[in-house]
């Protein structure tokens, strides 16, 4: 059990993290364009989610960090697909293709970014159908988007208080060093990976939860503070109820972006049933805590809570329901 000053200490590490404060940067970008959670297409999820026909078109992008391409460019190519793919899944999408943008000094330097590219595509079924290549540059810079289509949306804007905050990652990898990166794609089968992917939309298509959000860079706490600023709600969470590898610090996890990680809220009804899907897929899945009124994250155990943030008092993305833009 953690003792109150630890926990206390733990919060002011996770409200100083890189992650939690890298999305804050997205708030500045929707207040000069304009744009929020009431938009007419609403930014701040996963995707933007496009009404077109009996379901919705999805388009999403995603930008590396140049010290990631850098560092381990085979893994920044194979995440530029892996990463939007996973946004798509978090809309209960299934993905159509995707475009990249791939800046490199040099044939020799552009090489394992493609082939990191190609064989994620391969792996997960998803063309790559384009893009932009410039290799007459002073360094690797790696952007890439994707289209989907969603019959039934999940979303960031539709947790409500009273539903049950519901974490399921794949627990069946190891650190990509030394980044903070849980890896659990690169060896898994691609039939696995497929129907792993496939759990997200025939959630959303059964009707159990309306909202899920892609556990990324904030990591799961950053995370559950932009699902909680979008839906105009608090989350209490449970240290104690988060899936975690063994021989894991609690600390850098909370900190650590999954391959397959994800959020859902759920009315506690269906909660089990959420839980079961992911689990009868090797995959672990807990409920972790409380979508609350209110607009205030906390962590606890046993007891002791520590607050993280205020979304109400400083918005990360600026897309919530009372966004100021």
């Amino acid at each position: 059990m953690i003792a109150a000053v630890a926990l206390e200490s733990l919060a002011g590490t996770l409200r100083a993290s890189r992650g939690l404060a890298a999305k804050r940067d997205i708030g500045l970008a929707t207040a000069r364009l304009g744009i929020s959670g009431a938009s007419a297409v609403a930014v701040g999820d996963d995707c933007a989610a496009i009404p077109d026909g009996d379901g919705y078109l999805l388009l999403a992008i995603e930008g590396f960090m140049n010290e990631f391409v850098a560092g381990d460019p085979w893994f920044a190519g194979w995440c530029g697909v892996m990463v939007n793919i996973s946004d798509i899944a978090a809309m209960g999408g299934r993905p159509l293709a995707v475009v990249d943008a791939l800046w490199a000094d040099g044939t020799e330097n552009a090489a394992p970014v493609l082939a990191g590219m190609h064989a994620a595509s391969e792996r997960f079924g998803v063309p790559v159908v384009g893009g932009h290549t410039n290799l007459r540059t002073d360094r690797g810079q790696l952007s890439v988007a994707i289209l989907g289509r969603a019959k039934r949306l999940l979303t960031s804007f539709d947790a409500k208080p009273g539903d049950r905050l519901i974490a399921a990652i794949d627990l069946r990898g190891r650190y990509r060093e030394p980044f903070s990166n849980w890896e659990a794609a690169t060896d898994a089968p691609a039939q696995r990976l497929r129907g792993d992917l496939e759990l997200l939309p025939a959630i959303a298509e059964a009707g159990l939860s309306r909202a899920a959000k892609d556990i990324s860079q904030g990591g799961i706490v950053g995370t559950a503070a932009m699902f909680a600023e979008c839906s105009g709600v608090g989350v209490a969470i449970d240290l104690a109820a988060i899936p975690r590898p063994d021989g894991v610090a609690l600390e850098r996890w909370l900190l650590t972006f999954p391959s397959f990680g994800y959020l859902l809220a759920a009315p506690p009804v269906n909660a089990a049933e959420i839980i079961a899907s992911f689990m009868g897929r090797g995959i672990a899945a807990a409920d972790i805590g409380a979508v609350t009124g209110g607009s205030l994250i906390t962590i606890g155990e046993g007891g002791a809570t520590a607050p993280i943030w205020d979304v109400a008092d400083a918005p990360l993305l600026g897309c919530g329901p009372k966004a100021l833009i």
